[in-house]
């Protein structure tokens, strides 16, 4: 088995301008590198586009970066994200799988627009493409785009009246099912994390539930050490990865100024995560990997 060097801080949870992050995945590189980060996880929303531009700038700062992704998904009419590390870019099957998601998002994109019209806003598909070009246009875009034209005066209003789930300009998407992302990370070739558990509010039980089921599904860690969590949520989470034999991982979820208070590496301030959990994880991978290669 490999060693790997600790006392080193890691993030493995960020997005670019390739979802809904405002750096691109080189500049976001840089800002990881600055940030005294050893290594990085690039989890842009249904897509690995970021990937292949962050990686030669990852390689020139001496930076570890983790090919990553964040799947929304569905469970019980709530939103439940799921975090994918180590998937292969090249892989047909989930390549295609995520233009699926892009396709059927990009028309959400459109009925979203035309009801922002309807309300008097001079907005269109192209416009946001002109002034976000190469990203996955996302509800971040089109409240950005409200605000720097000066048709609303901030991003929490536009939520709040226009864009938040319910409101009137809002239009739900089609999701895949936690168990469904599992099975679909897996094949391409990743490792599945139940993302922000703590944000899905769900009682001990139900959580431990529904933690069954995805472990069951294939699961291989939740995200413990997070941006939003308290001590508390902390320790509690990392009992419970204990008590399902999970890995863990950590992240700020950071987004630039689309979550200003949300810093790279440090989240609100007082998120430290540890290289010791990214070489557990690396580990843990290898393992299976030589698991895999033996012949049944």
């Amino acid at each position: 088995m490999k060693e790997y060097p600790t006392k080193r801080l890691i993030d493995l949870h960020t997005h670019s301008t390739e979802s809904d992050g405002t750096l691109t995945p080189e500049e976001l590189m840089y800002h990881a590198k600055e940030s005294g980060l050893s290594a990085i996880a690039l989890t842009d929303h249904d897509t690995l586009n970021g990937i292949k531009k962050a990686r030669p700038t990852a390689e020139k700062l001496g930076l570890e970066l983790v090919p990553g992704i964040e799947l929304s998904t569905d469970y019980q009419q709530q939103e439940v994200h799921m975090l994918g590390f180590y998937i292969d870019e090249t892989n047909p099957t989930f390549v295609s799988k995520l233009k699926e998601f892009i396709d059927e998002r990009d028309q959400r994109n459109e009925k979203m627009a035309v009801l922002l019209q309807n309300e008097g806003f001079h907005i269109t598909m192209e416009a946001l493409y002109q002034d976000y070009p190469d990203s996955v246009i996302t509800r971040a875009h089109f409240s950005r785009y409200l605000v720097e034209h000066g048709f609303v005066k901030n991003m929490e209003t536009v939520f709040s009246k226009y864009l938040g789930d319910g409101c009137k300009c809002y239009v739900p998407r089609k999701k895949i099912t936690p168990f469904e992302a599992v099975s679909l990370i897996k094949m391409g070739g990743g490792l599945a994390f139940f993302a922000h558990p703590v944000l899905c509010h769900m009682n001990q039980t139900r959580l431990r539930s529904f933690l069954q089921s995805l472990k069951d599904a294939g699961l291989d860690g939740i995200e413990a050490l997070y941006s939003m969590n308290t001590p508390g949520d902390e320790r509690n989470m990392l009992q419970i990865a204990q008590e399902f034999d999970l890995l863990i991982s950590g992240g700020s979820d950071f987004h630039g100024t689309n979550k200003p208070h949300i810093r790279l590496g440090t989240g609100r301030g007082n998120l430290k995560i540890s290289y010791d959990i990214l070489a557990k994880i690396k580990q843990y991978k290898e393992s299976r990997n030589q698991t895999d290669s033996i012949p049944g």
